[in-house]
């Protein structure tokens, strides 16, 4: 598979997001995202379910950041399923990260990891855990992001970072939109965060062991994928804002035509 670009060019912010993958048959967020409550002007899922931690999950040492930001989302995923904190290990996720790779830190395309997450699970806190669907989501939709946020599912964002963003992130900022040569799309390299939260500025997403906020028009710039991964739709918010049955179609049409998806 082709490597990511960019993964070992830092000495603690390693990349992993090798080019984006595309399928013209995946599910859109737009398409069963229902009638969602009415999303406020910032949300983060970290102040109403206190505790969650924002472990760096070795991505200072390996591309691991698909893996990581899958751990950090099933984190909070079992946040509100099991009300309670999960401990999901770094070899856990150097485990699975290895083994999708085939061995090598290479980092991982998106599209294919978050299939397999679905269709065989992975292993995280001595449990297997597998999601139910994943849906492509508009990243330039402000509505839809902070809709997938406040519903607590959250958004996994495929970006291609700047080397700006290495010179802001090493300075404590925000990632915004930056001027010169270092800031073209992939001139650092391709990255996977998690996103839990955003403000009226924009998204803020849990990478290499921290909160790092980002403004919508960086978003906009940088970002070439975007997914909402949606995992059981029990919550009252959940049931409101997404439409079960479109779901269940939809898979049950991978199921019926015996697609690989």
């Amino acid at each position: 598979m082709p490597g990511a670009k960019g993964i070992h060019s830092h000495k603690i912010f390693k990349l992993g997001k090798a080019p984006a993958k595309r399928d013209r048959r995946n599910l859109l967020f737009s398409a069963v995202l229902k009638r969602p409550p009415p999303a406020p002007p910032a949300y983060d899922f970290d102040l109403e379910h206190p505790g969650t931690p924002t472990p760096m999950f070795l991505n200072d040492t390996y591309g691991d950041c698909v893996i990581a930001g899958r751990a950090h989302q099933t984190l909070r995923f079992e946040k509100l399923e099991q009300r309670s904190e999960i401990a999901i290990s770094d070899k856990e996720v150097i485990d699975e990260y290895l083994k999708e790779t085939g061995g090598d830190d290479t980092g991982l395309i998106v599209l294919d990891s978050l299939k397999l997450w679905r269709k065989r699970g992975w292993r995280a806190a001595g449990a297997r855990y597998r999601i139910r669907a994943l849906a492509q989501i508009d990243p330039g939709s402000e509505d839809e992001i902070s809709s997938a946020v406040y519903l607590d599912i959250g958004v996994g964002l495929g970006l291609l970072l700047p080397l700006t963003a290495s010179r802001q992130i090493e300075a404590g900022k925000p990632w915004d939109v930056g001027k010169g040569p270092g800031s073209k799309p992939g001139s650092w390299g391709g990255h996977y965060v998690y996103v839990p939260a955003y403000t009226e500025a924009g998204p803020v997403c849990v990478t290499w062991g921290r909160k790092q906020p980002m403004t919508w028009e960086f978003l906009q710039k940088y970002c070439d994928e975007a997914y909402v991964i949606i995992d059981a739709v029990k919550t009252p918010k959940k049931r409101r804002g997404l439409d079960g049955r479109e779901i269940e179609g939809f898979l049950a049409g991978l199921e019926g035509a015996g697609s690989p998806r």
